[in-house]
């Protein structure tokens, strides 16, 4: 009997007598929708105006770079896409000029490489002292913080460095210490910190030297193994000039040993670097699934270093200096003051401009980005308000481009300020 009622459903399935509509759904799907379709977005294929983004980031993106992203989707575990990891850690090794395995691209914005170097080599209780003359390093009291690590705050106002022996007193003071945090390039004020000698006290006070390069990795000199660094992060969207979402990450032997010495787990699964280290093939096992991997992020950031790669980084370093300091002859031949007094501790990325008094920055910036095109940013923490942050980092650090903001920027003060000198 069972038999026959099996024959005559399928019959009447194939006559389209009876249907399968899952209960839980109805007879009919349409029933479901109640929003209707959004009436203010159009359909037709995406545009967007092109504009030169002299800001603190993103910066504007090489062509070459921007094709790769139209490059066909990948599987995150694909033989072609681990190629390109395994390529993409051999050239950040090149970018931080570093031997350290321990090399690789986060899924997310800098901050994502922020939090997952705090995640992992922070643990409740622990000592971290912060240098805080800018939003970066408060940021990073913050996190560290939220992690339930306890902050030694080192402070100076914004557009000072901080000196090793300074670093070396509180080591000396503060014994606990096992992390020391600084940010290389502190893009809310626009001052570059020194690090020669910073490695070393660390070692001396058996501290790990932890470093911020977001603002500087590829365009401003540093080397990871000569000045010890046992972490540090960047993004791919400032210096490498690829979009924001696969952010470098370098961590030393000396800092994965710590991390293997954890009396915890690292209070996250996305960024803990024991399960990320076998996406990446930290140890040269055969490498499994931790997450969906940024595949056509890592196109980009694929591509953006080997045109970095193909300059040569000490040409790249020279051309972001050369580029910096035309603009800033610029400016002040404008009679604009720059915010960081010492030419030695300027960021040559990212130039803070002090705005002159009676100058709304708001409308000098609304006039550049509406009638140019360019893109220039006012402060941000300690300097908001205060200062133009102009940003000349990657493709857009050139003779051409300076002199073409320069020129956008004069026109755009002389209508909604005092006129200025001549470029």
């Amino acid at each position: 009997m069972a038999r026959r009622f099996q024959v005559v459903l399928l019959i009447a399935l194939a006559l389209g007598v009876v249907g399968l509509a899952s209960p839980a759904l109805g007879a009919d799907p349409a029933s479901l929708v109640h929003i209707p379709k959004p009436s203010s977005v159009h359909t037709e294929p995406l545009h967007v105006p092109s504009k030169t983004l002299m800001g603190p980031g993103p910066s504007t993106a090489h062509p070459r770079v921007l094709q790769a992203a139209k490059l066909p989707l990948l599987g995150h575990l694909h033989g072609e896409f681990v190629k390109i990891m395994i390529e993409v850690q051999e050239q950040l090794r090149y970018a931080f000029q570093t031997t350290s395995k321990y090399v690789l691209a986060v899924s997310g914005t800098g901050h994502a490489a922020m939090e997952a170097a705090v995640a992992n080599f922070v643990e409740p209780g622990d000592v971290v002292l912060v240098g805080v003359n800018g939003i970066w390093g408060e940021r990073m009291a913050d996190l560290v913080e939220r992690y339930a690590g306890v902050v030694v705050r080192l402070e100076k106002p914004g557009g000072q460095v901080f000196h090793p022996d300074e670093v070396e007193r509180e080591l000396a003071a503060n014994p606990e210490i096992g992390l020391v945090f600084l940010t290389h390039g502190e893009s809310s004020t626009g001052t570059l910190q020194p690090i020669e000698g910073m490695g070393d006290a660390c070692k001396r006070h058996g501290a790990l030297f932890f470093l911020d390069t977001v603002c500087t990795l590829g365009c401003v000199p540093f080397n990871v193994d000569k000045h010890g660094v046992d972490i540090t992060y960047s993004g791919s969207q400032k210096c490498l000039g690829a979009p924001p979402g696969a952010s470098p990450l370098m961590v030393s032997s000396a800092a994965m040993a710590k991390l293997k010495q954890r009396k915890t787990k690292p209070f996250t699964y996305y960024f803990d670097l024991n399960l990320l280290g076998e996406y990446w093939g930290f140890e040269d096992n055969p490498r499994w699934y931790h997450h969906t991997g940024m595949v056509t992020n890592m196109y980009t950031l694929r591509e953006a270093l080997s045109i970095l790669q193909d300059e040569g980084l000490a040409e790249a370093w020279t051309r972001h200096r050369e580029a910096a300091e035309r603009l800033w002859s610029g400016l002040e031949r404008m009679g604009l003051e720059l915010f960081v007094e010492n030419p030695e501790d300027r960021l040559p990325t990212v130039t803070t401009v002090k705005v002159p008094e009676g100058v709304n920055w708001k409308d000098v910036a609304s006039h550049m980005m509406h009638k140019h095109k360019i893109e220039i940013s006012g402060g941000l923490g300690p300097t908001a308000g205060k200062v133009f942050r102009i940003g000349i980092m990657g493709y857009n650090a050139g003779p051409q481009q300076v002199n073409r903001l320069l020129s956008a920027l004069k026109e755009a003060l002389d209508l909604y300020g005092q006129p200025k000198g001549e470029l």
